[in-house]
C-alpha cells in the first residue's frame, strides 16, 4: 500500500487542493534505531472534500492508518 488518503487542515474544497498537488509528504516514524521517514508526493483530489491521494516512495505500514503526515510546502510552482 504505497497510496494513502490524506486529509488537510484548512483544506475543504477540490479548488483548495490545487495548491498542494506535487508537495513533498513526509512520513516520520520512531524505531528501536532512531528516527525514519518515508517521503512521498501529493498526486491528486479525492473527492470534493478537499482530501488529497499522495504517492509514498516505500509501503505504508498498516499501522499509519490514522497517524499523521507532515506536508511540506515545497516545491512550489509559483
Amino acid at each position: 500500500m504505497n497510496h494513502s488518503l490524506l486529509k488537510i487542515e484548512g483544506v475543504h474544497t477540490r479548488e483548495d487542493v490545487k495548491f498542494y498537488l506535487g508537495k513533498r509528504v513526509a512520513y516520520v516514524y520512531h524505531t528501536s534505531k532512531g528516527i525514519k521517514v518515508v517521503w512521498g508526493k501529493v498526486t491528486s483530489a479525492h473527492g470534493n472534500s478537499g482530501v488529497v491521494r499522495a504517492r509514498f516512495a516505500r509501503n505504508l505500514s498498516p499501522r499509519t492508518m490514522g497517524a499523521s503526515a507532515r506536508v511540506m510546502l515545497y516545491p512550489s510552482q509559483i
